[in-house]
């Protein structure tokens, strides 16, 4: 139901992470009064570091953070995917020049505490948002006028809509949907370490991915080469269970018998690692009922394996306000056309991450057969096969359902 143009749109976003902040964003650039809710006692980021293809730079862009965030990333010369097994190289794709003048933008690595500050300063600067920490969404009800959401403390808060940017566990999208999310069984280990305690020979200005059976480990540089991302995966031998908490080394060794020399020094220089066990979601044909809809995480977990899981969410937020300029500032009408646009692309990504997971984790004859797959393929090659992810642009978020 339209409201009349002199009354002021107002919506509650759960959740004050990257995706929350961007769709808050999103809305208020276009004159809505966003009520952010965040359980954390702050809102702040965790996580160590993140890639950033180009399509996450066009929405950053079209956000108005896109300088903000370049300011605090490097930018990388190639994505490298290397065998772990006798430390070969299987796949390099240049992504200096040449990568930005086909796709009009950068590919970067940035610490997830970085893009979420750039995006955070923005939001702090606009009047329209107000948040309120240390509140978790419990429940909400719709009428035919707005929503009602409960939080933990039983207190009420009153919108036109309410948009989950609440996570894996969302509460959202509990309510909407009610699945449960799918555990992956692959565990995923991060840290960061100083340039000074990184090995020599792994201090390259690229996410290299060192694929191997079962497992794969990446590293990169963050904060002008001053840190090192680390990160390890494997497939667990435990029943696992969603969730974050820290982890040994022991463990993280106890998967890695039988890499190559080169790759495997980098285990031993973390000082703490943090634990994740993974999981995603199949997708499902609607996030949207009435007044309320989902984003990010909350709407499409995905495996880490293209590195897109905040790269979609920033799509999400802004394709989200296109759609809400498209339908006039009716919200329900906005939601149909942002899952229209969103639900194919991302389910696209999803799939393609747990196919990608297959891919880095072959063994025996599987191995063999990705080892081959690239022999030969120019670099336009490349670009062409992934003009589908990075060439995504703001201006034409609603092509096709608009």
């Amino acid at each position: 139901m339209n409201q009349k143009k002199d009354a002021r749109r107002n919506v509650i976003v759960a959740g004050g992470g990257i995706g929350g902040l961007a769709a808050s964003l999103a809305l208020a650039r276009r004159g809505v009064q966003v009520l952010l809710l965040e359980q954390a006692e702050q809102i702040a980021e965790i996580g160590a570091g993140i890639q950033l293809g180009a399509n996450a730079f066009n929405a950053l862009d079209a956000l108005g953070v896109g300088e903000a965030a370049r300011g605090r990333a490097v930018f990388t010369d190639w994505i490298k995917l290397m065998d772990a097994v006798d430390a070969h190289e299987i796949v390099r794709i240049e992504t200096g020049p040449r990568y930005r003048e086909r796709f009009g933008n950068p590919y970067a690595v940035i610490h997830r505490a970085d893009i979420h500050l750039s995006i955070l300063e923005a939001v702090k600067q606009n009047p329209l948002i107000q948040f309120r920490t240390s509140t978790q969404i419990t429940g909400f009800v719709q009428d035919e006028r707005g929503v009602t959401v409960t939080d933990q403390r039983g207190e009420q808060y009153r919108a036109d809509a309410v948009i989950g940017c609440d996570g894996v566990k969302s509460a959202v999208r509990a309510a909407l949907i009610g699945d449960e999310a799918r555990v992956t069984g692959h565990v995923v280990y991060r840290a960061v370490v100083d340039v000074e305690n990184m090995p020599t020979d792994l201090q390259i200005n690229a996410p290299v991915v060192w694929a191997g059976p079962h497992c794969h480990l990446v590293h990169y540089p963050l904060r002008g080469g001053r840190q090192y991302n680390l990160v390890v995966t494997f497939h667990s031998r435990e029943k696992e269970q969603w969730g974050v908490r820290d982890g040994s080394k022991e463990e993280v060794l106890s998967y890695f018998d039988g890499i190559h020399s080169l790759p495997h020094q980098m285990l031993d220089r973390p000082t703490s690692w943090r634990r994740w066990a993974t999981a995603d979601r199949d997708p499902v044909e609607r996030w949207s009922f009435g007044r309320a809809t989902i984003l990010g995480d909350a709407a499409h977990p995905m495996t880490q394996y293209l590195a897109q899981g905040a790269c979609q969410a920033l799509e999400d937020a802004v394709t989200l306000g296109a759609a809400y300029d498209a339908a006039d500032g009716d919200f329900e009408a906005a939601f149909a056309l942002y899952e229209k646009a969103r639900i194919p692309r991302t389910a696209r990504v999803l799939y393609s991450a747990r196919e990608m997971g297959r891919v880095y984790h072959a063994k025996g004859v599987e191995r063999l057969v990705r080892n081959s797959l690239w022999v030969g393929r120019t670099q336009e090659q490349f670009y062409d096969s992934l003009q589908w992810l990075y060439g995504w642009r703001a201006e034409d978020a609603l092509n096709g359902v608009a």
